[in-house]
């Protein structure tokens, strides 16, 4: 079949902060396997997502953005979490690759968490990205 845009002067380009979404989601039934909140989820983090599938955000930040309460964003990240397509350690969420594991995952390393920090302390956000990088906050 030939395929001709329908609306020339607005094709889509793929812009410096690009993401992407899998075309397997569909045609491997990923997306049958979870619930219309947790597909609305998942969207969010493919789009905020970074070129790794990283993103930091909070419940309640999701929450407002989408619209709903923060309950429903937990529920929905259960179920993208059950389905195998996003990891998630708060606040730090990953969208998995698509492509079968070789091998078992091996759940993220516990760090003991650091002596608690001086109510109202400031820290520059590079510390804040650096420190929960490393499995610290």
């Amino acid at each position: 079949m030939h395929k001709t845009l329908l609306v020339p002067a607005r094709r889509r380009r793929v812009p410096r902060q690009f993401s992407w979404v899998d075309q397997r989601l569909v045609r491997e039934r990923h997306i049958g396997r979870c619930s219309a909140e947790a597909l609305a989820l998942y969207l969010f983090l493919v789009t905020v997502a970074d070129a790794e599938g990283l993103s930091f955000y909070a419940d309640g930040s999701i929450a407002e953005r989408l619209g709903w309460p923060e309950a429903q964003v937990r529920a929905a990240r259960a179920g993208l979490v059950h389905a195998g397509l996003v990891a998630f350690q708060a606040p730090l969420y990953q969208v998995l690759s698509l492509d079968a594991p070789t091998t078992a995952p091996t759940p993220p390393a516990q760090h003991p968490r650091p002596a608690a920090r001086a109510a109202g302390e400031l820290r520059s956000l590079r510390t804040i990205l650096q420190q929960t990088m490393e499995g610290r906050t």
